[in-house]
């Protein structure tokens, strides 16, 4: 873990998981809508990744947003 990416994706996907134990009832259905932040979480970690590598500002906006796209999911699912 060398990259701010990675440290931020990894918490978000630790904050997913303890979320899923604590804030609800559990189930194979709503962890179905707890397995796409974690994805999202893992794409944008690879993104982000990428474009420091290359110092690509574009990939590194993606990847902000994405990051953002998956605690805002997981906030929505957490509601229901």
């Amino acid at each position: 873990m060398g990259t701010v990416y990675d440290l931020v994706t990894v918490a978000c996907f630790a904050c997913v998981i303890a979320t899923y134990f604590l804030f609800t009832e559990g189930g194979m259905k709503v962890l179905v809508h707890f397995m796409l932040p974690a994805v999202v979480f893992a794409i944008a970690n690879q993104v982000g990744n990428a474009g420091l590598r290359m110092g690509n500002a574009y990939m590194n906006v993606l990847a902000v947003i994405l990051i953002v796209a998956g605690i805002g999911y997981t906030f929505i699912a957490v509601r229901r």
